[in-house]
């Protein structure tokens, strides 16, 4: 009877692994099908979030370029600046065009590092100088270049060049990298309002 009984909880216990077994593997297959699942969506979602970065970049470049080209193809031409008499460190005025478009594309890169970190939306008067800046750089051509007003011209230099510091040290504060973006962009200012004064007493 003891040996009756010992075979027959052995085989209910086989039978029971057995059982038990096959729902182990199901278990298994269903949470590593979730687990790819997982992955699946994340990679999605950064997908997603880097075309949106990339988006977003490349506005942040091409609007303030398109304006400054536009600026440049309807006020930058004049005989005035180039017959006159210049220094010899005086660049021409294609050079001062390539400088200014040069100047857009940096500022809009370091303005696009700060929008990503939520720099905007934490101190809109970051934003402020940016469009300040951009707004300033813009009118230099039409009221220089194109109307000969080199006395206001040298104040919109001093006004782009405060806007210049302002963004410098807002932009350091959220990302230093678009902080150190902006330095170059305040060497051109100097050498611009330098031109503009040789404008003054030529």
């Amino acid at each position: 009877m003891a040996s009756q009984e010992l075979r027959h909880r052995t085989t209910e216990e086989e039978e029971r692994e057995e059982i038990q077994t096959p729902k182990d593997t199901t278990t298994d297959t269903s949470s590593s099908t979730t687990t790819m699942n997982n992955m699946k969506n994340k990679r999605q979602k950064k997908t997603v979030m880097a075309k949106r970065g990339l988006r977003s970049l490349g506005l942040a470049v091409a609007l303030p370029l398109s304006l400054t080209l536009l600026d440049i193809y309807f006020f930058g031409s004049n005989l005035h600046y180039a017959t006159m008499r210049k220094p010899f460190w005086s660049p021409p005025l294609w050079a001062l065009h390539l400088a200014c478009l040069g100047s857009a594309v940096v500022m809009g890169l370091s303005a696009w590092l700060v929008w990503a970190e939520g720099g905007f939306h934490r101190n809109p008067t970051a934003l402020l100088f940016y469009l300040g800046q951009l707004a300033l750089g813009l009118a230099w051509d039409p009221i220089v270049i194109r109307a000969g007003a080199n006395r206001v011209g040298l104040v919109l230099c001093l006004g782009l060049l405060g806007a210049l510091v302002g963004c410098a040290r807002m932009f350091r504060r959220m990302n230093p990298i678009a902080g150190d973006l902006v330095k170059p962009c305040l060497i051109w200012v100097l050498l611009l309002s330098l031109v503009n004064i040789r404008l003054i007493y030529h």
